[in-house]
């Protein structure tokens, strides 16, 4: 990563830790992807956006391998996703050979325009959902 896209990184992801998630974890229709952390075993909520295509849920990562979810993915790929308040089990898969900008297009618009202006390294996520 370079130095800008350090600084860059460092800025979003403070002001989504900070403010952007705290409001939005609150908030019902929110998409919310439950990890378990790599180092204290506690689950980890993060607001996401992506779309549910038959038993999937797809997602792209702005900071790709330096985001922690993605982080406490690699060192656990079972997951819960909250879709319209109902939380699913699933197994997360990392997929950095999947043309991420291109599975934007796919994605929900209001989301996908967030994650192309501040994301640096996108990394596109499936999720297999099992209930």
């Amino acid at each position: 990563m370079s130095r800008s896209e350090e600084i860059k990184h460092r800025i979003v992801t403070t002001f989504q830790r900070r403010v952007a998630n705290p409001v939005s974890l609150r908030m019902p229709g929110q998409v919310i992807i439950e990890t378990t952390g790599r180092t204290s075993g506690l689950p980890r909520r993060t607001p996401v956006g992506g779309r549910r295509v038959g038993d999937a849920f797809w997602l792209v990562s702005e900071f790709g391998f330096a985001s922690q979810y993605v982080r406490n993915i690699q060192a656990d790929p079972k997951v819960r996703v909250r879709l319209r308040g109902r939380w699913h089990h699933g197994t997360a898969h990392l997929l950095p050979e999947d043309d991420a900008r291109a599975r934007l297009k796919r994605l929900p618009r209001y989301n996908s325009v967030a994650v192309r202006a501040f994301g640096t390294q996108l990394l596109t996520v499936r999720i297999d959902l099992t209930d």
